[in-house]
This record gives structure tokens, C-alpha cells and sequence, in this order.
């Protein structure tokens, strides 16, 4: 009985072995060479950090809409000795605000935080619905569950920080961003 023969590894040609083992030495090389940022495609479930960097962004997600309004969510823990204040927050994909979730008149209402969004030494600060959030005003294409969106958070000294986030469809909280539903009320910052 005669049985086929079975393929063998295929060989790659010199050149195309010593190339290739060149841009991974490039590639692997500069990973180290003083970014302060993440590495591309960092998991949105890992924190993200810059090197010797005081601040994380652990469990970082984003809730998925389709046009309008959305909002970024996870923990900012601060590893450092000082407090750390976050003014402002950026994406590619949305004009951005950082905003708060506090009574009013007996209701609930979103504003931006005033003075930014401060992280306690040693401590952390939850962005969470109903609560502190990085809010995406007005989304230029849908975000669809699954996606993932950088960000950027800026602090008061200048420095900053990017991470990832992962869409994910919530609807929890009763909270909805569209600005005419009646749970969503916009108040200016006081």
C-alpha cells in the first residue's frame, strides 16, 4: 500500500530569513526606546501605563452607541506620592469632556467636572455610569461592541497618557446620553 507523502516544512529563502530577523530586531528594539506610550494593541482588560508612569487606567471600557453621545469608563489608579488631577480627555473619534454626575433641583444631572477629575495619591478614582465619566459629545461613526478606541488623558503638569478601550453594550444605570431623553439632563458647569 502506497501513502501520499507528507509535506515537510517549508523552507524560507536566506534573504528572506536574514530580512525578516532584521525588522524584528527593529521592531523589538525601538519597543523600549522611551515611549511613553502603551503598546500597540495592549488588551482593554490589562491596565494601561507608561514606563515608571504614576498613573493606570485598569478594566478601561467604552459603551457602545451608535451615533450621539457616549462615555469611557475604568479605575485611574494613581501609584504615586502626590495627588495627580486630570484636565482633559481626547480620542480620535469624538470632541471629549470630562464630566460628573451629581443632584440638582432633586434630579440627576451630567455637567463637566469643574477643576478636572483629581486621583488621591496612593488612591484611586472610579469612572463609572451614574458617576465621574470621560464623556465622547458626538461620535463621527458608529461604536459598535467589540471596537476599540484610544485614548488620550491629559494632566495638569502637561504630561499625558493613552490607553485602549473596548466597546461594550450597557444599558444599566438608566442613564442614556441622548440629550432629549428625560434621564439625560445637561447642566453647565457652576
Amino acid at each position: 500500500m502506497r501513502t501520499a507523502a507528507t509535506p515537510g516544512p517549508r523552507r524560507r529563502p536566506a534573504a528572506l530569513t536574514t530580512l525578516m530577523a532584521t525588522v524584528a530586531a527593529v521592531v523589538l528594539g525601538s519597543a523600549g526606546c522611551g515611549s511613553s506610550d502603551p503598546a500597540p494593541g495592549a488588551g482593554p482588560s490589562s491596565a494601561a501605563t507608561t514606563p515608571a508612569g504614576p498613573i493606570t487606567v485598569r478594566d478601561p471600557w467604552v459603551k457602545a452607541a451608535d451615533r450621539g453621545m457616549t462615555a469611557a469608563f475604568g479605575t485611574l489608579v494613581n501609584n504615586s506620592d502626590t495627588d495627580i488631577t486630570v484636565v482633559s480627555a481626547s480620542t480620535p473619534v469624538s470632541p471629549m469632556e470630562l464630566h460628573e454626575m451629581t443632584m440638582k433641583d432633586g434630579r440627576m444631572v451630567m455637567q463637566p467636572k469643574v477643576g478636572g477629575i483629581v486621583v488621591k495619591a496612593k488612591g484611586s478614582h472610579v469612572l463609572e455610569p451614574g458617576g465621574d465619566h470621560l464623556m465622547l459629545l458626538n461620535v463621527t461613526a458608529p461604536v459598535k461592541a467589540g471596537d476599540e478606541l484610544t485614548f488620550t488623558l491629559t494632566f495638569a503638569d502637561g504630561k499625558t497618557l493613552q490607553f485602549s478601550a473596548v466597546a461594550k453594550p450597557f444599558t444599566g444605570a438608566g442613564e442614556s446620553y441622548d440629550p432629549g431623553h428625560p434621564s439625560m439632563s445637561m447642566s453647565p458647569a457652576t
